[in-house]
């Protein structure tokens, strides 16, 4: 064997191989692992040229994987004021009180819909700050909005609209536009006239994101959006600079009124590339949220809302899809609710055999008994986000449950029962809807939060294959990522101590020694 460019020696090497499940070296040469053996096999390994690392005391895993992020829109969404630790309409009041107008806007993000109680979002709880400044508060959930007096009028908004997807400008009695904008088409009558960053503003906050998100251990992610559209050629900018810190695999949105010309565009979008990024499948959206009242339900929520899929014909969803799949093309469908997951499971259910492991559904948030096995029958990967458990609490009075009832709410992120059932769980952050940090992604999938702790979390060792091998499955990718195997890309990511026997909620503090994508090392502890 040609001696290597890079050889790792660790306590451990966890290597999620069936055919050696454990190691202490690893060898890499032109960003693919070409060895995996024991330290005394590195002396074959090694010549003049080969950096030689030796971590210690520490674990070596397969890279670690967000298979469900926005780092290039999510920069956009997360623009503004941190909301995330807002508890109440007072603390709300406080923020924005204290915040700082941007370029004439004030923005902030990560609102939690349990901040208002009872009270339904009205522009009057915050029409008083910052008189004449347009203001624009994005939710938690990404999918609503609220804005005061002085945005409605900048967009033009003055009462109801019609679009031709499940979305909504709120109005009261009379009319009047109360500053809530449900779903994404609502949001998109304010978002031109936000304050917009240039190319190179945008280039230098994703390289510092993505260095951190690689500081946690993430080699890559699943990024579910094509932002604004223009994000290939910002990736193309970036790569012309410098290497991109983590993988990217990026999955344009495929929305209610596509054309045949549409879905022949997503279609040839699937050949954009760069060195560590390319497009990868297509975003549907089956529903929208829970605490939107926009979840896709079998019966109605406790506001009588919820009965309507984000497709206001399901089935031109469903021969989207077929269209998709004819062409090789797989997908990845936000479905929150019971009907939105049936209806996604029953579409892949009339595709040919060839389908199986080409599709998967994100989010699934509540599901029967009946769809578990589906999952693992049809071949489609479960897409889930630990982290957004923390939005939920036990007793079922946070507003995601009680929109549901307590029997919905009873059978929340089902996420060992999907695994017990035989489906590929493939785990991410949702960032920046939760923290991007996979310490915490792996550590809430093993102690879920609020209404799923019912439902009961994973074994370590399923929540790193979450993050590893069931990540690379759900991307079509099992044959070249996700393990530490010759032949195998090289991302790695080494823990300080080993994951699979650190108590969850010592996880998050756990340091990461180093993180290595395609050969490279894009993180080392000092």
């Amino acid at each position: 064997m040609p001696a290597a460019d890079l050889v790792l020696t660790a306590a451990r090497v966890h290597t999620l191989d069936p055919a050696r499940p454990r190691a202490e070296a690893v060898a890499v040469k032109d960003g693919t692992i070409v060895a995996v053996g024991d330290r005394t096999d590195t002396a074959d390994w090694t010549g003049p040229g080969t950096d030689t690392v030796d971590l210690g005391a520490a674990t070596l895993t397969p890279g670690l994987v967000d298979a469900h992020s926005h780092p290039v829109w999510g920069l956009e969404m997360a623009a503004g004021t941190d909301l995330s630790a807002v508890t109440g309409l007072d603390g709300l009041r406080a923020a924005l009180h204290t915040a700082t107008p941007t370029d004439g806007w004030l923005l902030g993000w990560g609102l939690d819909h349990n901040a208002f109680g009872d009270q339904p979002l009205d522009r009057r709880l915050i029409e008083d700050i910052h008189p004449g400044v347009p203001v624009f508060l994005r939710l938690y959930d990404g999918h609503s909005a609220l804005v005061n007096g002085a945005a409605l009028d900048r967009a033009g908004i003055t009462g109801p609209r019609t679009f031709g997807q499940r979305a909504s400008v709120v109005c009261d009695a009379g009319g009047r536009p109360t500053g809530h904008l449900i779903e994404h088409a609502a949001m998109d009558l304010v978002q031109p006239h936000l304050p917009t960053p240039s190319d190179a503003e945008r280039i230098a906050r994703l390289r510092t994101l993505l260095g951190e998100m690689a500081a946690t251990g993430l080699t890559g992610a699943h990024v579910m959006d094509l932002g604004d559209g223009t994000v290939p050629e910002l990736l193309t900018a970036f790569e012309a600079e410098g290497e991109l810190p983590l993988r990217l695999r990026l999955a344009p949105w495929c929305m209610p009124g596509s054309t045949p010309a549409d879905l022949a565009e997503l279609i040839a979008l699937q050949s954009r590339a760069g060195r560590l990024w390319r497009v990868g499948g297509v975003k549907f959206f089956m529903d929208g949220t829970v605490e939107g009242g926009t979840a896709w339900l079998e019966h109605a929520d406790c506001h009588g809302q919820g009965t309507d899929a984000f497709w206001p014909d399901p089935e031109a969803y469903s021969a989207a899809v077929r269209t998709l799949d004819a062409a090789g093309v797989g997908t990845a469908t936000h479905a929150i609710g019971d009907a939105a997951v049936r209806h996604v499971l029953d579409t892949v259910a009339t595709l040919g055999p060839g389908a199986r492991g080409r599709h998967r559904i994100e989010h699934i948030e509540t599901v029967p008994d009946d769809q578990l096995p589906r999952f693992a029958e049809l071949g489609v990967a479960a897409s889930m986000q630990p982290p957004h458990t923390a939005y939920t609490r036990a007793d079922h009075s946070d507003a995601w449950s009680r929109r549901l009832g307590p029997e919905r709410a009873g059978r929340a992120w089902r996420i060992r029962e999907l695994r017990e059932a035989g489906a590929y769980v493939a785990l991410g952050s949702d960032w920046p809807i939760a923290h991007h940090d996979a310490r915490q992604v792996l550590a809430l999938a093993q102690e879920p939060r609020g209404a799923a702790r019912r439902g009961g979390g994973l074994s370590a060792l399923m929540a790193l294959e979450g993050v590893t091998s069931h990540a690379a499955a759900a991307a079509g990718e099992a044959d070249v990522a996700g393990r530490i195997a010759p032949g195998h890309r090289a991302d790695l990511t080494a823990f300080a101590a080993d994951p699979l026997t650190t108590p969850a909620g010592e996880l998050p503090g756990t340091p990461i020694a180093l993180t290595v994508v395609g050969g490279s090392v894009r993180h080392r502890a000092v």
